[in-house]
């Protein structure tokens, strides 16, 4: 049994993206809710299913009460930040193709700006969890411990500098036309990148995403419900998660091949659940905490062999007439980070027709999660 084709994202929406946004967590969490719901055309009344983020600090009992939910019949919560986004939806999809619920909501809302709310700012002094293996070498922030990730990469297979600044100034291209998005005219060329200080060597500044304030929402239908709902369904053909024997979180490097990691497990299952391959995505929404991220997912899904996402990004690749136009809103980059949830509403957008930068006959997206965590995958299609 899969769920391709039984059930679709009918209703997307969002908050304004910015830092130092006034409403609460809750409060922006309600306000994309309320706009998914409109979008969809969906009664509040109707849902009965609820997911989100282990990191999700508004309780699902909250939503529920300010938002006029209920009674739920499925509700559930997926851990390690960035890989949750995809499972997030693929846990509501399940729930709706079985059964066990009518109409699902998925969400997340951040308060971002504020230094003291990021994991890392949070760490006790004595480390008895897992960050006892790379805390105490210097790695205190995810971005260190990535670049450790990208350093190794570029040891393998030669220099990626130029390959991560394509990335950082494609995906600030499309935010450039993108007006919700925070870096909405702010050009950027290469001599700005290059200029930009060194955060954590290879990754410059803006290889780094943006802290952001905001929130998004999906409503989630049966195939046949969300036919008579209010915008075009966009289909979830395949889900899929991975975590590898032996991971750790943000710090692989202590695996024998740290260049083969959760992204792959993903990937691999992901194929095996729709005949669809890579070479049939029209257009792809990659999880970019960190600009190397995008590097190891093209590899990971089989867009191109080991060792060649560099060359492929250079080539031109993620741009609108590329072979696989990339974050077409602008990313974690440069439109929001929202936790990757922002790339599924892109994808999303992509398949209507309505995207800002609208990539033609767009079909078939990817959106995947984290790749230096465990993740998630989805394959989004047109009904039809």
């Amino acid at each position: 049994m899969t769920i391709a084709g039984k059930v679709a994202i009918a209703g997307i929406g969002q908050t304004p993206f910015g830092r130092g946004l006034e409403p609460s967590e809750r409060e922006l969490a309600c306000i994309a809710i309320d706009a998914a719901l409109k979008d969809a055309g969906v009664d509040a009344g109707e849902i009965d299913a609820l997911c989100s983020y282990t990191m999700e600090a508004t309780p699902d009992f909250e939503i529920v009460r300010n938002c006029g939910f209920g009674p739920l019949h499925y509700f559930s919560q997926v851990p390690h930040g960035g890989g949750a986004g995809p499972a997030a939806i693929g846990h509501a999809a399940m729930a709706l193709a079985t059964g066990q619920a009518k109409a699902a909501v998925v969400w997340r809302a951040r308060k971002r700006s504020a230094a003291a709310s990021r994991v890392w700012a949070q760490s006790a002094a004595v480390l008895e969890d897992h960050w006892k293996w790379s805390r105490p070498s210097g790695l205190l922030r995810p971005v260190d411990e990535v670049a450790v990730m990208a350093r190794r990469y570029a040891h393998e297979y030669g220099d990626i500098a130029p390959a991560l600044a394509e990335i950082a100034m494609a995906l600030r291209a499309y935010a450039c036309a993108n007006p919700a998005a925070m870096m909405h005219g702010k050009p950027m060329d290469e001599a700005a990148y290059y200029a930009a200080r060194m955060v954590a060597d290879p990754l410059r500044l803006f290889d780094n995403c943006l802290e952001t304030d905001g929130a998004v929402a999906l409503v989630l239908l049966p195939v046949e419900r969300a036919r008579d709902a209010r915008q075009k369904p966009v289909v979830i053909e395949a889900f899929a998660q991975g975590m590898i024997p032996g991971h750790q979180s943000m710090a692989d490097f202590h695996r024998a091949d740290a260049l083969t990691g959760c992204g792959h497990v993903a990937a691999q299952q992901l194929w095996r659940m729709t005949g669809f391959t890579p070479a049939d995505v029209d257009v792809a929404q990659i999880y970019d905490a960190f600009s190397p991220l995008i590097l190891f997912s093209l590899e990971a899904y089989g867009f191109v062999p080991k060792g060649e996402a560099a060359r492929f990004i250079c080539d031109g690749a993620l741009r609108p007439d590329g072979a696989l136009p990339t974050n077409t809103a602008g990313g974690g980059l440069s439109e929001a980070y929202l936790h990757g949830l922002n790339l599924v509403t892109e994808a999303v957008r992509q398949i209507r027709g309505t995207a800002t930068t609208q990539i033609a006959s767009a079909r078939l997206a990817l959106v995947t999660g984290c790749d230096a965590t465990p993740n998630g995958a989805l394959l989004l299609r047109s009904d039809g």
